[in-house]
Parts: structure tokens; sequence; C-alpha cells
């Protein structure tokens, strides 16, 4: 597979992406966690969102504008399904 253009995110960085979208639905889904440990998942969230923010900020200037719109907006279900789509 030929290299992605360097204005546009790789398949393996929208990956990342996924994973780290799916890992914030985890940690607020985790019934779990936020009854024993509500200290431990603020924690889990709070590094997850975190590692959002710097993925959006390291990729900013090759994120297409839809995907761009949802990361600053913090709409992170919408950004999950975009990349999911394939519309990297």
């Amino acid at each position: 597979m030929p290299d992605s253009p360097p204005d546009k995110v790789s398949e393996d960085e929208l990956q990342s992406l996924i994973e780290l979208l799916e890992l914030r639905i985890k940690v607020i889904r985790d019934q779990e966690l936020r009854e024993n440990h509500p200290d431990e998942q603020l924690r889990q969230l709070q590094e997850v969102s975190e590692s959002l923010m710097a993925w959006h900020q390291e990729k900013a200037g090759r994120l297409s504008p839809r995907l761009k719109h949802f990361m600053e907006g913090c709409s992170y279900e919408k950004a999950l399904a975009w990349a999911k789509g394939g519309n990297g």
C-alpha cells in the first residue's frame, strides 16, 4: 500500500484514533468502575482525553475539514463513525 499523501492522515493514524475513541467510550460506559472506583474512572477518562487532544494537535494540519470539525467540537462519537467509515 502506498504512503498516504503528506496532507492526509494515514490508515495507521486513523486506526490509532479509532482505538482512542473506543477506549474513551469503554471508560465512560464502565459502570463497575464508576460505582466502585470513581476516582480511577476520572483518571482514565482524563488520560484518554489528553491523548485525544494530543492526537488532534499533532495531526490538525492534515485532517479533513469534517474530521477536524468533529475533533475541535469534541464530537467524538461522530469522529468515530467518520473514521470507521474510511473517510480518511
